[in-house]
């Protein structure tokens, strides 16, 4: 089995103007969907992630707070996951439940170091 990261983008304006109701419903939209994954197998672990951010940057490792004004979107979560290939990671991809509440989701394949190698 291949791994990848799948990455949950979520619009901003959106998750704001969500009510609490509607924000319960999405937390455990995600927590029915992670427990799907766990049970075929293909969770390997998963959370969300808090508002704020702090990036580092350049040689003198420069930190900067984050969230930034101009971002219209956040990073808010994470599924590390396993499937046989890349369509079957897509297709488990398209179950994510931010896609109802106007989110994206970024599949990343995770580097398989020993292909690397036998270049």
């Amino acid at each position: 089995m291949k791994k990848y990261l799948l990455l949950l983008r979520e619009d901003i304006a959106v998750m704001q103007k969500l009510s609490p109701k509607e924000m319960q419903e999405l937390m455990h939209a995600h927590m029915d969907w992670a427990q799907k994954l766990e049970a075929s197998g293909n969770l390997l672990a998963g959370e969300g992630l808090a508002e704020k951010s702090i990036e580092i940057s350049g040689k003198d490792s420069v930190v900067k707070d984050g969230m930034f004004m101009e971002s219209k979107e956040m990073l808010g979560g994470f599924y590390f996951i396993q499937a046989k290939d890349l369509d079957a990671a897509i297709e488990l991809s398209k179950g994510c439940p931010c896609h109802h509440w106007g989110g994206t989701t970024e599949l990343r394949p995770i580097m398989d170091y020993e292909a690397v190698d036998s270049i």
